[in-house]
């Protein structure tokens, strides 16, 4: 896999947005969420510093947050 597969992405601004994608880097796989930006109104999106990558054993601790988030939020909203 040389280039990252973007699974969604994420608008924050126009100039802003949170990519969610797997990538591999030394013959491994990792699933990451990373803030992109663009200079040339989106027709190239280059990758900040600020995100986060995790291993796919950590996929289920991530899942399970979000289904948790879910469920809080329903309540709220409920």
């Amino acid at each position: 896999m040389a280039d990252p597969k973007i699974l969604a992405t994420i608008e924050r601004t126009p100039t802003e947005q949170l990519q969610i994608s797997i990538s591999e880097y030394r013959g491994k796989s990792y699933f990451n969420l990373r803030i992109f930006y663009t200079t040339d109104d989106g027709a190239t999106w280059l990758p900040t510093k600020k995100g986060v990558t995790f291993a796919p054993d950590q996929l289920d601790i991530l899942s399970d947050a979000i289904e948790e988030a879910k469920k809080e939020f329903m309540v709220e909203e409920g």
